[in-house]
């Protein structure tokens, strides 16, 4: 009874809703994750600058892009075997400390294979971020407010991508890519003392060793859990998918016979003020709906926006771009929810896991389908996007057929 009873009473301990560390810890996670999505893409605004500048092709250029993407996947498995061994707030600060420093160095890199492996480590340091932060929420956050907690992380990555972008944009047209990238290293720079003087250290996580076969058994059993697995397919196939979009579809829209100015294809990115609404609407709904539901909505409506954007009519694509970017996040929110709940006392491994397969997409996809666009077949490249968002619905559905998942 006595230890009933001091569980509860720690359970009760945690931040809720209204009081100052949830605040803190709302926002922190708010400013991290802006910082590390801004830093994570903020060369791919600035592909076809970079086309041009380095003489490479569109496919190359993203090279810049997936090396960060890369980065992060590798990272993510390091951290999935070290991230319990230090306190989560030390983790954080290190990604966010060292990103920055990499951000700003890279400015003065004139070498594009070189600027790809700064890059490249800039991922494995970012990584730390994303390989603690969900399971940070889930021991801090008070279970009836952890659906909230998590879409507010996502909205803060939603909108550092956003904003990230569009001042990436902006500034290489008004400049060049260089001061474009300095501008979201001082950003960065900003972030990381705020979250270094304000952020709250973990009260219900002490850092612990863990051994290399326990973790090695630990994702084993991750293996053997079919609904985890289907979201990591979810995973490779969404953020495949968005990335190729973000990378690919300015080339489309600067070329006849929309001839968008830099300034105008910038604000495309706008669009990811509809992904914080769906990050927001999907983690309400997820706490009162079966996700399986919810994320066979989300793939649905991902297909329609893809299928809209391959007309050629300004508007229509416009249109298309809305419902795929609502459809990306809130997929996105729902499936890092459930593997956070079905990952149990493997919580920093499933998620990690989720993690790695998201980037891996990012990285594989996202480079890969460049091919279409070097030849201006854009044809192909959608038709392959559409068939890597039936994968996913089909994934989703063949998991959880019969069953409830909650």
């Amino acid at each position: 009874m006595a230890t009933t009873t001091y569980i509860e009473l720690r359970a009760s301990e945690k931040a809720v809703k209204g009081s100052v560390r949830y605040k803190r810890i709302k926002w922190g996670i708010f400013l991290i994750g802006v910082s590390v999505f801004a830093q994570l893409y903020n060369y791919q605004p600035l592909l076809s600058e970079i086309t041009h500048y380095f003489r490479v092709t569109p496919a190359e250029s993203s090279y810049l892009v997936s090396a960060s993407t890369l980065g992060m996947a590798i990272g993510l498995l390091l951290f999935a075997f070290i991230a319990d061994r230090y306190p989560r707030k030390e983790v954080m600060l290190f990604s966010l400390v060292s990103s920055t420093v990499l951000t700003l160095t890279s400015v003065f890199v004139y070498d594009f294979s070189l600027l790809i492996n700064i890059n490249l480590v800039k991922g494995i340091c970012i990584s730390g971020v994303s390989a603690v932060t969900l399971a940070y929420l889930a021991e801090e956050i008070d279970s009836k407010s952890i659906g909230t907690a998590i879409s507010f992380y996502l909205a803060g990555n939603t909108f550092g991508g956003m904003f990230g972008r569009i001042i990436a944009a902006l500034v290489s047209g008004w400049y060049n890519w260089q001061i474009a990238v300095l501008t979201i290293g001082l950003l960065a720079l900003g972030i990381a003392v705020f979250f270094y003087f304000l952020f709250p250290e973990s009260h219900f996580f002490e850092p612990k060793t863990v051994k290399f076969d326990k973790k090695v058994r630990q994702m084993q059993r991750i293996f053997r859990n079919k609904k985890i697995l289907a979201m990591y397919v979810v995973a490779i196939c969404l953020m495949g998918t968005f990335v190729s979009i973000y990378n690919y579809l300015g080339f489309k829209l600067e070329a006849p016979p929309y001839h968008l100015p830099h300034y105008l294809i910038a604000l495309i990115f706008l669009m990811y003020a509809f992904g914080i609404v769906g990050n927001l609407a999907a983690g309400r709904l997820s706490d009162r709906y079966a996700a399986k539901k919810l994320l066979l909505v989300a793939l649905g409506l991902l297909l329609v926006g893809l299928a809209l954007m391959y007309v050629d009519h300004l508007l229509v694509i416009l249109v298309g771009l809305t419902l795929f970017t609502i459809a990306f996040f809130s997929g996105h929110t729902i499936a890092s929810r459930v593997v956070t709940q079905l990952g149990g006392k493997a919580k920093s491994s499933a998620t990690a896991l989720y993690w790695f397969f998201y980037y891996m997409g990012s990285t594989l996809i996202g480079s890969s389908t460049g091919f279409f666009i070097n030849n201006d077949n854009w044809g192909g490249f959608f038709t392959t996007l559409m068939l890597l968002g039936g994968i996913a619905l089909l994934a989703t559905y063949v998991a959880t057929k019969n069953k409830t998942t909650k």
